[in-house]
């Protein structure tokens, strides 16, 4: 009996899928969910930092992923086992938890004989631990060939140092004073220059900005504005703003 064409197609078909299916179920899987955030407590105690630490380096902190515990033989970056012990000895003049905080704030500050630096600064993105998690991990290292003595109200070399102090305001210029040239001794910073008083007998205020009138010829001949009032009172208007349109009125 002769298997018609499209039978044929078809089997072949559904044969190939169903090979390829079963090879694609062989290879490993494994799901990877985004890190979660953790909740640091104030009333940590040293095991529980412990703990979270573990799961910081599991998970959010990516240090397994190049890091391992226990192992030998060609590996990325230096194995973990016993580095509590090391690092005491590790940099002279530098305690247990400074090293290993250097290690994670700037790797790159030393790097371990036999390896290469590229180690990303962990407080910063794209891993961007914040400092209580740091100290976390650091309880956690502290077990791998210590004793963790690591609390939430440690401090090291990158914790000492507080904010910068804001830069203070720099001190208007005097009247007169090139751009850029240093304010006056004893003057205030920051004070406001006040404009200066008119002489005696010149007008002040709103009207001191207004065109003089000219004089009359002739002795006892006051000016008048006559048709240029509307445009004397647009000036007055102007002069109040800040904004003196000149006006220059014909008799």
């Amino acid at each position: 009996m002769t298997v018609p064409l499209p039978v044929r197609i078809g089997a072949l078909v559904l044969a190939t899928t169903a090979f390829y299916t079963y090879v694609g179920q062989m290879v490993p899987q494994k799901e990877v969910q985004p890190p979660q955030e953790t909740v640091l407590r104030s009333d940590l105690t040293t095991a529980d930092m412990v703990k979270i630490g573990r799961e910081i380096m599991e998970g959010k902190g990516l240090c397994l992923t190049c890091h391992t515990i226990g192992k030998s033989g060609a590996l990325r970056f230096p194995d973990l086992d016993g580095v509590a012990a090391r690092a005491a000895t590790r940099i002279p003049g530098m305690s247990e938890i400074d090293y290993l905080a250097q290690s994670m704030y700037e790797p790159d500050a030393y790097i371990v004989e036999g390896f290469n630096p590229g180690m990303p600064a962990i407080n910063k993105p794209p891993i961007g631990l914040t400092d209580q998690e740091i100290l976390c991990v650091i309880a956690y290292l502290q077990t791998l060939g210590g004793t963790p003595t690591v609390t939430l109200q440690t401090t090291h070399r990158y914790l000492a140092g507080g904010a910068p102090a804001a830069p203070a305001p720099a001190a208007a210029p005097a009247p007169g004073a090139a751009p850029g040239a240093p304010p006056a001794q004893g003057a205030t910073p920051g004070a406001a220059l006040a404009p200066a008083a008119p002489a005696k007998g010149e007008p002040s205020g709103p009207d001191a900005a207004l065109p003089a009138r000219p004089a009359e010829a002739g002795a006892g001949r006051a000016w008048a504005p006559g048709a240029d009032e509307a445009a004397e009172r647009r000036a007055r208007r102007f002069a109040k703003r800040g904004l003196l349109e000149p006006v220059h009125p014909e008799r």
